[in-house]
């Protein structure tokens, strides 16, 4: 759906995982996106990654793709509950705000709002938009 966008500069708790995920030749987004889990238990045994991080990014990766977001964008969504298109697509843009306030202000002080009404609802429409297309 969109351009490969670069799988780096991960937070630092991830770092283990950026490195062995490179180390496999995944080196952007969409290609973490189409790992299956054997995959990414296989790059567990072999190394100091841990699954629960590896799935975490495949989460994002699968946002990231599905719905053209932002790194951090893909992490707020994921860690306020909501791992998917199809679960931001049956939420108004008001329980977006909500469900990922809490972490915008601890997170984000510095950067002002993340998000906003506008953002959000251009994200839910995408978000419908990648549903339809799955489900054809």
């Amino acid at each position: 759906m969109t351009a490969e966008k670069p799988l780096k500069d991960l937070p630092k708790h991830f770092q283990e995982e950026e490195k062995q995920l490179h180390a496999y030749g995944i080196f952007d987004w969409n290609s973490l996106k189409n790992l299956k889990d054997e995959d990414l238990f296989l790059i567990t045994q072999r190394s100091l990654a841990t699954s629960k991080n590896l799935f975490r990014l495949r989460g994002m990766a699968t946002l990231i793709g599905e719905l053209n977001l932002s790194q951090a964008e893909a992490a707020l969504l994921l860690h306020s509950g909501i791992p998917s298109a199809k679960a931001l697509a049956s939420l108004t843009p008001l329980e977006v705000i909500k469900k990922t306030s809490r972490f915008t202000r601890q997170l984000y002080r510095e950067n002002g709002n993340l998000i906003n009404l506008v953002k959000v609802n251009s994200w839910i429409k995408n978000a419908k938009r990648a549903n339809r297309e799955l489900t054809q």
